[in-house]
């Protein structure tokens, strides 16, 4: 299980390499999420787009020279195939991510101009997990997206730099895909502002974490959604323990409450973001989640790495 000295100590190391990102705000959306004082928090501008390079980066710098050496592996259907390239080129490593058929071509193409190498493989995403554990077990070392306590604690540095910015937020909404950057978060928020409010948000076509903690295990399915970001198969253990004790709660929204928030984030703040960097948002508005007017809340906008083919489209 990460502490909440483990993200201190991932933010020290990652520092000189990552941007602080701003909070930005919206009287507008504020006033439609219930009358809130909203911050967003942009991990939209943050290296290759999106908090993913923040856990990539604290895993990678804490490999062995060997484990460089032999390089590293993992999945994803963009964003963390990104920022493990980018991560892996901070620090010398070949990197290879088994990503989809059908994963974004700009995300693909992003991936290869870190310095990546990309396997697509035929089928959905659990595929891409099967196939990337098996180019593990030859020899390449595993940074999970998710399941990796560096990972996480490298994404739960977005915590600490939010109280810092605002220090009196009460509420906290994020995504979940996996869980690792909820996860990283509710601990070092917890430990600093023991009664602040943390809610997770899933698409009701990948709610994961919301099945598996009904079930009280972890459950795989076949994700669905428009947030490709969110489409994990399944969460691990570790994401889902910390999720159990440490949330409020997690809600469910509809691919069309993403859509909507993904507008009205471009319209009234000018915030052009992926459909799972919306969906935090997309709870508010919808009433998915119920705040105290007059509350300092914040929405975790997670990135920014929407295809420009399809933004027309999604829009």
């Amino acid at each position: 299980m990460i502490t909440k000295d483990d993200v201190a100590t991932a933010l020290e190391r990652i520092r000189p390499h990552v941007h602080r990102t701003p909070v930005l705000t919206s009287l507008r959306l504020g006033d439609r999420a219930g009358g809130l004082h909203l911050g967003f928090k942009c991990e939209s501008f943050q290296r290759t787009g999106s908090f993913k390079a923040r856990g990539a980066l604290n895993a990678m710098m804490q490999l062995s020279p060997a484990e460089r050496r032999k390089g590293v592996v993992t999945m994803s259907a963009g964003n963390h195939a990104q920022a493990l390239a980018w991560a892996a080129s901070v620090v010398g490593a070949d990197c290879l991510t088994c990503m989809p058929e059908g994963a974004s071509q700009s995300k693909i193409a992003a991936t290869q101009g870190y310095g990546g190498k990309v396997e697509v493989v035929p089928g959905g995403m659990q595929r891409a997990f099967d196939r990337a554990n098996e180019i593990a077990a030859q020899g390449r070392v595993m940074i999970h997206p998710f399941d990796d306590e560096r990972v996480a604690a490298g994404q739960g540095t977005v915590a600490l730099e939010l109280l810092e910015q605002m220090p009196q937020l009460d509420t906290v909404i994020a995504p979940i895909g996996g869980g690792g950057l909820i996860s990283g978060m509710s601990v070092a928020l917890k430990s600093l502002k023991p009664d602040i409010r943390i809610f997770g948000v899933e698409p009701e076509g990948a709610a994961t974490m919301r099945k598996s903690l009904d079930a009280g295990a972890v459950q795989r399915i076949t994700p669905n959604s428009v947030a490709d970001g969110l489409n994990a198969p399944l969460v691990c253990p570790m994401t889902l323990d910390v999720v159990r004790t440490q949330l409020d709660d997690v809600v469910i929204v509809t691919d069309d409450d993403i859509l909507a928030a993904m507008r009205d984030l471009l319209s009234y703040a000018k915030l052009l973001v992926e459909p799972a960097g919306a969906a935090a948002l997309a709870a508010l508005l919808a009433r998915k989640i119920r705040v105290e007017k007059g509350s300092h809340a914040a929405v975790i906008i997670t990135g920014g790495n929407v295809d420009v083919q399809r933004l027309k489209q999604l829009l």
